[in-house]
Order: C-alpha cells, then structure tokens, then sequence
C-alpha cells in the first residue's frame, strides 16, 4: 500500500491498521522516530514494556535470516499486542523482509525503520505494492505543516504567537521533526505555560538554530558573499544539516524569487508581488530579498534551479562525494550571485 504524504497522520491515527509492516522512510530522521513511536503507541499502547516491543537493527539479521520472521511470530507472554522495530533497513535487507508479506500477524506490528529511499528503491516499492504492507513517507514539513506543529506545540502550554512572532518561527523551524519540537520546547519553557510569544522572544530562543544558520547561508551565497558563504557552509554541515537538505533549501529559496519576479516582470509592483508568498518574506530580509529581485534574472533563475535539482539527484546516486557536490553548488550559486556586481 502506498501511503500519500498528504495521508500520512490520518494512517497513522487509524484506529484499526489493515496491514501488518510498516515502512517507514523519507528525508526528515526527526520525523520517521516520532512516526515509529506513535504507531507503536497507537497499535501496542506503550513505548515502554520490552516484552511487547522488541527493537532489532539491520545487522543482528546478518548472521540470522529467520530472527526477523521468528520474532514476528512469536507470542507475548501477556497476550496483549507487540511490535517489532528493525532499524536501519535498506535494499539489502530485501529478501529477509520479504518472507514477512506472507505471514498473518493478527498480534504483531513490524515497522521498517529507513533513510530517504528514492523512487526506484526495491524494498520501497515492494511494500507500496504489497496487500500486507505499507509505506509511509516522511518528507520535510513544508510552510503549511510547520505551522500546524507550531502551533499544537504551544497551544498544549496555551501560548500563542503574534503574527511576526509566527513568521519567524515558520522560516526558522522544519528541516527536523525532533528539532522542530526541541526548539519549540525550549520556546515554550521560556515563555512558561500561558502567554503571547513575541518576536524579540522567538528570536532569542531560535535564532541560534540549524535552520537559522542555513538560511543565513542562502541568503549569503545569493546576494554573492562567498566570503560569508563559505564559513557559513562549514558551520551548517558542522551542525548536522545534510547535503540535500542544504541544495532544497537554495531551491526554495530561489523558487520564491522566480516567483516574485514573474509578477514584478507581468507589471505588479514589487511590495505587493512579495507580500503574495507564503510564508511572507520576513521583514528584516526585505531590503536583501528586493536586491536579489533586481539582480537574478529570470534567465539565470532557471540555470540555478536546474542544477540545483541535477546537484540534488547527485548528492542521491550511490557513491557520489554528495559533501563535495554540495560545495560546488554552494559557490557556483556564489558566483551568480556575486556577477551582477561587477
């Protein structure tokens, strides 16, 4: 069964689940954790009783084919239901999966836990077509997602945001489930359990966050500041940020001018084309954002993006040096950037 990403949290808060292994895979770590759990929360009832889940990863199956579909089977000694966890699952691990689509677990949940499996995956395309089996995609909150988690995170302290305050966050915040809620933890910590969050107080609990720093980087590399850039990429690798997750980041960002400049080029004035985006461009990148306007063309846009996305597909192709593909995209993006200067 093939799961939409649009679909993904009505599945998983399904009261009655109709397969029995769950893959599940995508590009945001933080978000493939926090679905494993709720799923194994949701069919078992608790994280907790090592009797009903049992947590396996890919390399205690390498000297024991049948562990995983011994484990499966097994019953708990309570009769209650039970899970089986296996992480790090990739490709070759199919053929010991495999023999799972078979078996009828009335009991037993088995969840897949992998990385970001593309299109042609074997074992993802094995449970998107299997009657017993699932795939469930975990993909990078996009500016409506974020919001939502915003805002059920605060709201469960009864805090709100003023609309700034929001803006901020939703540009900050997202390249990681778990970060996104650890940082809005700490938010909500700070702010205490009621009250209005402000700007000056979303900046001062965020600001030093992967994702600031990587907009920091974007906003550097396109106005042409390789030498703000280059220290700003090490800082953002340092931190955690993955090679795709770096080159999606420039795409959107660029996406968003191409847009605004197709209304600036069609006769629609600048401060209304920008005011059309969402999330709305954040009022202290305003003077950045319009240069940027003015200096890339629609002509060097479509360049950009499309070796961005060639750089993407790279970075995703085995035995490809993704760091050293990233970099390059990061100063060939510089250099565009920094030639309408000159």
């Amino acid at each position: 069964m093939k799961i939409a990403a649009n679909r993904s949290e009505q599945f998983i808060k399904s009261d009655k689940l109709d397969v029995s292994v769950i893959l599940v895979y995508g590009p945001d770590q933080g978000l493939i954790r926090e679905r494993c759990d709720n799923l194994i929360t949701s069919f078992v009832g608790t994280l907790n009783d090592p009797f009903q889940n049992i947590e396996l990863t890919s390399g205690e199956l390498k000297d024991d084919a049948s562990r995983l579909c011994d484990e499966a089977l097994a019953f708990s000694m309570t009769g209650n239901k039970r899970s089986v966890h296996l992480r790090n699952v990739t490709d070759s691990q199919l053929q010991k999966i495999k023999p799972l689509l078979d078996l009828t677990l009335n009991n037993t949940l088995v969840i897949l836990e992998s990385g970001d499996l593309g299109p042609r995956s074997k074992l993802r395309n094995m449970l998107e077509r299997a009657d017993n089996g699932a795939a469930l995609p975990c993909y990078q909150d996009d500016q409506n997602s974020i919001v939502l988690v915003i805002r059920e995170a605060l709201a469960a302290r009864n805090i709100t945001t003023t609309p700034d305050a929001l803006s901020y966050l939703q540009s900050h915040l997202g390249g990681d489930r778990l970060v996104t809620r650890s940082e809005l933890e700490k938010l909500a910590l700070f702010k205490g359990d009621s009250g209005e969050v402000t700007l000056t107080e979303a900046q001062l609990c965020i600001g030093d966050s992967t994702n600031a720093t990587l907009d920091n980087l974007v906003q550097s590399a396109t106005s042409g500041n390789i030498e703000k850039a280059i220290p700003l990429l090490d800082r953002v690798t340092h931190e955690g940020a993955g090679e795709v997750t770096i080159i999606r980041a420039f795409s959107r960002h660029l996406t968003r001018l191409h847009l605004v400049k197709g209304h600036v080029i069609t006769g629609v004035s600048m401060d209304k084309a920008m005011k059309l985006l969402r999330p709305p461009v954040f009022y202290k990148q305003t003077k950045g954002f319009e240069q940027q306007i003015k200096h890339w063309s629609v002509k060097m846009l479509n360049k950009c993006l499309s070796f961005l996305l060639e750089a993407e597909i790279q970075c995703k192709s085995s035995g490809k040096p993704s760091r050293l593909i990233c970099q390059q995209t990061v100063l060939k993006v510089c250099a565009i950037g920094g030639a309408f200067k000159k």
